[in-house]
């Protein structure tokens, strides 16, 4: 990502809410030229830094070649959106524009185990059941069967270029009405974004 000082977050804890809140990742390597799968992703709340847990779909091992021990990037992004300059205060630069988040985080994966692999598969279920009106975990017999089929990693990050560009250098008056615009009815509105884009308001002072 091109480098804007405005823009870029370097603390982990941004990092860690924006993996929390928008748990699908793109998992990039450098193997026979670049790769990509994408999956879902969860925080491992058990390691003390910036570490996340997900599984490939055999063969997707192969086609990443963790056996090689090749470094990783997994990037994660949050609601996004374009940005009419309509929205704009009279004066401020016309140029439409796109808000969003998104981290690119990098590390060397590690295979689980097969029990691991299927706690992993297990906590996974259980994260997104927990929020249906009837959860159907997962049967640990099944999920034994499913899991032959994939491969767990655990990825812990070693750094991070994390970029937050949500109407940072407009004047309020422009910050307002992109906000008004956002939750309103429009083509382009999106309240999911508004919500990030007022607490990256906030954060900024």
């Amino acid at each position: 990502m091109r480098h804007n000082p405005k823009h870029a977050e370097t603390d982990p804890a941004v990092v860690r809410r924006l993996i929390a809140e928008n748990p699908w990742g793109t998992l990039v390597s450098q193997a026979d030229g670049l790769v990509a799968s994408h999956y879902p992703i969860l925080l491992d709340e058990e390691a003390d830094d910036l570490t996340i847990v997900t599984h490939v779909g055999r063969p997707d091992e192969q086609i990443h070649r963790f056996e090689d021990g090749g470094e990783m990037l997994l990037i994660v992004a949050g609601p996004h959106g374009y940005v009419s300059p309509s929205w704009y205060a009279p004066g401020a630069t016309p140029a439409p524009t796109w808000n969003f988040s998104v981290a690119h985080c990098y590390g060397v994966p590690q295979v689980l185990e097969a029990d691991e692999n299927l706690r992993v598969l297990t906590r996974l279920v259980a994260h997104f059941e927990q929020h249906v009106a009837s959860p159907v975990w997962l049967d640990q017999e099944i999920g034994a069967r499913i899991a032959r089929g994939t491969v767990g990693i655990r990825l812990p990050i070693t750094r991070f270029v994390c970029k937050v560009k949500m109407s940072q250098d407009k004047d309020e008056v422009s910050q307002r009405q992109v906000l008004e615009e956002l939750r309103g009815a429009g083509p382009y509105a999106s309240p999911a974004l508004a919500d990030d884009m007022e607490r990256a308001l906030r954060a900024g002072g």
